[in-house]
């Protein structure tokens, strides 16, 4: 198998979902620092594999992908399939929506409570943004809650694509200084995501 590249830096939430991916398939693979402080983003070279300029892009063999979620995708159904990749397309479609779910509800009110309280000085700090953004997304933790109430992962028994945008999310979530509701079921996930060598790894790590 040709080794996989991976382009972008380890401490962002979209590489680490890829990176985790990565780690639970066991695949051989290449990371090459991208963005933030490592550039290249600007460079002809990465253009031409991701004309939007952000983080991660993967290049495996002659396919290029980039859109953190597409990645995670792809990589589960070319070397995931019955594990990260359900077979069955109904538990597929589940996996589906709660990726989707998580770019569309979820990562929209967690960047302004991330970016406020971890990449803005304090005198600069909109706090008010933050806390609107905290009390809608502790409804929308409650809405994912209700649904691990009755399955160990997103999808069904298993770890599955579903589970790892949301896993990246809950990591930066739970490190944010911010009033969050009850959870016990998502608290029981994220518990059992806790024990994965992959996640340790790759997704446990300071949130900056």
């Amino acid at each position: 198998m040709t080794e996989l590249a991976i382009w972008g830096r380890p401490n962002s939430i979209n590489v680490q979902k890829v990176m985790w991916t990565v780690g639970e398939l066991a695949l051989p693979h290449q990371r090459i620092d991208a963005g933030g402080p490592f550039g290249h983003l600007d460079t002809a070279e990465y253009a031409r594999l991701n004309p939007n300029r952000k983080i991660p892009t993967i290049v495996d063999g002659e396919t290029v992908v980039w859109e953190s979620n597409a990645c995670v995708r792809y990589l589960a159904a070319k070397y995931g399939r019955g594990s990260l990749w359900p077979e069955d397309p109904g538990e597929r479609s589940l996996a589906d929506r709660w990726m989707d779910w998580q770019l569309a509800e979820l990562q929209p009110l967690l960047h302004p409570i991330f970016w406020n309280l971890v990449r803005t000085p304090p005198e600069r700090r909109d706090m008010d943004a933050v806390h609107r953004a905290a009390a809608r997304i502790g409804s929308l933790w409650q809405i994912l809650d209700r649904h691990l109430a009755e399955r160990r992962f997103v999808a069904g028994d298993q770890l599955t694509m579903g589970d790892i945008p949301l896993g990246c999310a809950v990591w930066r979530y739970q490190n944010l200084r911010v009033e969050k509701p009850d959870l016990p079921h998502v608290g029981r996930w994220f518990g059992e995501l806790q024990q994965r060598p992959a996640y340790r790894t790759h997704v446990m790590l300071p949130v900056t």
